[in-house]
């Protein structure tokens, strides 16, 4: 298959991850006629917060952090968005602007839908309206969740959860350490705790020989243990 035609929607296996498999292969035809695939550099933003977005990102390939930034500048990190998933949505949707900003955490490649293609399949497709509503009520459902976590865990509970979250989402390297690198500063934003607080608990684990460290770059040595810590055992 050539790369053109491998780029069309009614050919892309990525789909098969998201809404977007619910559509015919008419709508996804008119779709690929007017998407445009862009390249976005580590770093940079798909969208910032308070954006008014005129569609929505599917993701080939690369992570993304989406977060939101506190009254105080702290910047929360509420999910790291894989290959398959669409961003900006519920802000199209809604026409409302973003709550969330979107930053690419290593080199991705997006498709971006232009949001007249996403409206017009909620009024015409059932099946499509449902898949959304229940990717809507999985966001909902993982956002319960981290309050709970917030609000009940520690921080060194919350990242033996994000250590063991990414291990198992992102799988590891050649020489086992996790695939996907954060910052220390990053790991903290997602567990909602100061840098600080997050290097004392990364030391702590390597003392008790839970993780072994290369650099930015984390491995986990001991999963039982991290397991027994996240449920109190």
């Amino acid at each position: 298959m050539s790369e053109h035609q491998d780029g069309r929607c009614e050919n892309c296996i990525i789909r098969q991850l998201n809404a977007l498999k619910t559509l015919s292969k008419e709508e996804l035809k008119k779709i690929s006629d007017s998407k445009i695939t862009k390249s976005v550099k580590k770093g940079d933003a798909l969208f910032e917060e308070g954006e008014k977005l005129n569609g929505v990102f599917c993701v080939r390939n690369g992570v993304s952090k989406l977060s939101k930034m506190s009254d105080n500048g702290k910047d929360q990190i509420v999910k790291i968005a894989t290959k398959g998933e669409v961003l900006g949505q519920r802000s199209v949707i809604t026409e409302e602007k973003t709550n969330l900003s979107a930053i690419a955490l290593n080199d991705m490649e997006v498709c971006y839908i232009p949001k007249n293609h996403l409206t017009d399949s909620i009024s015409n497709n059932i099946a499509f309206t449902k898949a959304i509503l229940v990717h809507m009520a999985n966001d909902l459902k993982f956002a319960d969740d981290v309050i709970v976590n917030m609000a009940q865990k520690t921080v060194r509970q919350r990242i033996a959860e994000t250590l063991r979250y990414l291990d198992k989402n992102f799988g590891v390297d050649q020489d086992g350490y996790i695939a996907m690198t954060l910052t220390r500063e990053d790991i903290a934003n997602v567990v909602g705790t100061a840098k600080e607080a997050c290097i004392r608990t990364l030391t702590s684990f390597k003392k008790e020989g839970w993780i072994t460290t290369d650099g930015k770059r984390i491995k986990i040595e001991d999963d039982k243990a991290l397991y027994r810590l996240i449920e109190g055992l």
